[in-house]
């Protein structure tokens, strides 16, 4: 496949991030589009992005969507972000799944002093990934000794570091713990080469992740190439002065995941638009949009996709006013961006069923662009952010009860 290049003027010097408006990022993706779609094939028997693919995604700079500014990143705020990463899901959710995962995991350079920063991140295939996993980090003289192994390393097959995060166990092998008695949780960072990496990537959906198992032993990590978990979650020890490193990362992986899924919905849609009006079923006279049950699941397809994803995007868009005029973000307005995100990704599952159902026989086939989309989208929903005990941690929260916010 032959991908087209961004064009460079000779004249003048290439933009850098910062210069970049939002908008010519999903430009960018539209670009590239045409060939996603025409490498699905080969990205689902592979079960990994192809080489030219990354090439195409390097270029356009859609790895550092959450960079800070200082690495040349775009530094995107969550409600500039998450149609960047649903624009890709209409045409290829495992790419847009390995955007998400790898521009959530370089929110870690604004934690790290800028030397070590610039060397994982400098570059533009400075890529970051990492899955979770039993391990441990024993206390050494200048860091840790980590031997552990983890699963779920999404995007890892063509990033170029890797993390975990693990307790961290003294020198005598007792577990460090806070003043609450809870372990001692840091994020490792290491070069990919450091790492064995198990094939175990064979699922029904987003085949393209090369979300394998990879795992070290007794691997040397220095202090200063590790992070305090807690510190990726409340923004209070960022190193960046932008707005978006105030934002907890989990909140960009799960508002970025739910827009995996409404751009999977989406793109289902349009081609269920596409579909009805050409198809004429079995024993019908007409064509399917001329159906009053078409078309009633039509217009409520896209009445629970444009609702869902609206209310997700005015709420990141007011939480950023709020957390800009007041410094940072509080637990309500996380509790928010958890709940509108888990809503979206089910909302998406929900209307991908009903067009998968209502395009009859013709879902069903490969070479149909409905039975890939079925299969990722309800991947989505089984994985971490799409878990259904999300809404009883907010429900938890919204009656006055204590509630779980490991994960907000």
């Amino acid at each position: 496949m032959e991908l087209k290049t961004v064009e460079r003027s000779s004249a003048k010097p290439a933009k850098t991030a910062a210069e970049i408006a939002p908008a010519d990022y999903l430009a960018r993706v539209r670009e590239i589009a045409p060939a996603l779609a025409a490498a699905a094939p080969e990205i689902d028997r592979r079960r990994e992005l192809p080489a030219d693919i990354v090439d195409g995604l390097v270029e356009r700079g859609l790895f550092r969507l959450l960079l800070p500014h200082s690495l040349d990143g775009a530094e995107l705020l969550p409600a500039q972000y998450v149609p960047v990463i649903e624009e890709l899901a209409k045409t290829d959710a495992s790419t847009a799944w390995c955007i998400n995962q790898n521009s959530g995991c370089s929110m870690t350079a604004a934690l790290l002093s800028p030397d070590i920063a610039g060397e994982i991140f400098g570059g533009p295939r400075g890529i970051l990934a990492w899955g979770p996993g039993p391990g441990e980090a024993r206390v050494a003289p200048g860091g840790y000794r980590v031997t552990a192994k983890w699963s779920f390393a999404s995007g890892s097959q063509h990033a170029s570091w890797l993390g975990c995060h693990v307790p961290i166990v003294e020198a005598d092998g007792s577990p460090r713990l806070r003043a609450d008695a809870t372990p001692v949780v840091r994020t490792m960072l290491f070069p990919k080469s450091s790492a064995e990496f198990t094939d175990i990537w064979h699922t029904i959906g987003l085949r393209g992740t090369a979300s394998n198992q990879y795992s070290v032993r007794d691997l040397f990590v220095p202090e200063p190439y590790s992070v305090d978990v807690l510190s990726r979650r409340d923004g209070t020890a960022t190193r960046e002065a932008g707005l978006l490193y105030r934002f907890s990362s989990l909140s960009l992986y799960a508002s970025g995941f739910a827009g995996v899924a409404l751009g999977i919905a989406r793109g289902m849609l349009q081609e269920f638009v596409v579909l009805a009006r050409d198809k004429i079923p079995r024993g019908a006279r007409n064509t399917m949009r001329n159906n009053n049950v078409i078309q009633r699941e039509t217009a409520q397809a896209e009445a629970r996709l444009a609702s869902a994803r609206r209310w997700l995007l005015g709420s990141l868009e007011d939480i950023s006013e709020a957390v800009a005029a007041r410094g940072h973000i509080i637990l309500d307005e996380r509790m928010t961006i958890r709940l509108a995100s888990t809503y979206c990704i089910h909302t998406a599952v929900e209307v991908v069923d009903i067009l998968y159902q209502a395009a009859g026989a013709t879902a069903i086939f490969n070479e149909n662009p409905f039975e890939r989309r079925s299969r990722d989208v309800h991947s989505v929903a089984q994985q971490l952010q799409g878990r259904q005990q999300h809404f009883e941690t907010v429900g938890q929260y919204l009656l006055g009860l204590e509630a779980d916010t490991g994960w907000l």
